[in-house]
């Protein structure tokens, strides 16, 4: 089975998620069965069936995690000497060369990817057009409105 990469923020997330799920979540969904089943007839008992619900996928998440811990590969690329290559879990600097308009990127797994905090997957078009490249290297990465050429400015290890 291949190992998934991750960062270290990435796991510790996971694993914060993972431990609220079995200690918080599990818990109180427990409670709540428990709590419904008083109530009486199982059958047209809204409450307690919308607990199982939650239970199901609360068990599902933990499952999941724990999956995905167990088969994990940690990047942690601030231990690792800036050769100004871009590889997983370095922060790129790019400039559009039409626009001049410059974003930073951290380039992180599946699991980590939220656009909107600038953490892009490393399975994305643009992660996969840097990985290899390095400062001052032009890259043309294919976009739903056409290719877009952007020039590395920095490759930051943090």
């Amino acid at each position: 089975m291949q190992q998934t990469p991750m960062t270290v923020r990435g796991v510790d997330l996971l694993r914060e998620e993972l431990n609220e799920l079995k200690t918080v979540k599990r818990p109180r969904i427990i409670a709540d069965i428990a709590e419904a089943r008083e109530h009486g007839d199982l059958k047209e008992n809204a409450e307690y069936h919308a607990a199982r619900e939650e239970q199901g996928f609360c068990e599902g998440r933990i499952q999941e995690i724990e999956a995905k811990l167990s088969n994990v590969q940690v990047i942690d690329v601030t231990k690792m000497p800036n050769t100004g290559k871009v590889i997983f879990g370095t922060t790129v600097t790019i400039v559009n060369v039409d626009t001049d308009e410059e974003v930073t990127y951290r380039i992180v797994g599946d699991d980590e990817a939220n656009i909107k905090a600038n953490l892009i997957s490393v399975n994305s078009p643009i992660a996969r057009g840097l990985i290899g490249k390095e400062v001052d290297d032009a890259v043309t990465v294919t976009t739903p409105k056409g290719d877009v050429e952007y020039e590395i400015t920095a490759v930051e290890y943090i």
